[in-house]
């Protein structure tokens, strides 16, 4: 736990690093389920369609997980202001 009060922050080659890392996984991951699951329905796909069907799944998951972190930032950003309208300053010590 950090020490007075600050918060641990992530550097931007870290962030970077962390995307992609969680990019290429995901990738992975879902060819893998695709390839394994799609026969349990019925459904044969050459890896090509497995490839593209992924690449439009990993494209709608980097959506959603911008807009939850900008939302969860903004609430975050809320919280510390205390509701005052303010942006960014933290709320004072009681």
């Amino acid at each position: 736990m950090p020490t007075g009060g600050a918060a641990m922050r992530q550097s931007r080659i870290m962030s970077m690093v962390e995307a992609a890392t969680n990019v290429v996984v995901g990738y992975v991951l879902a060819i893998a389920t695709q390839i394994v699951v799609f026969p349990w329905f019925g459904l044969e796909a050459a890896l090509g369609e497995h490839m593209a069907i992924g690449t439009a799944f990993v494209a709608l998951s980097l959506a959603r997980g911008y807009l939850l972190r900008r939302l969860f930032e903004r609430i975050r950003v809320a919280n510390r202001s205390g509701d005052r309208g303010e942006h960014g300053e933290p709320a004072p010590h009681r």
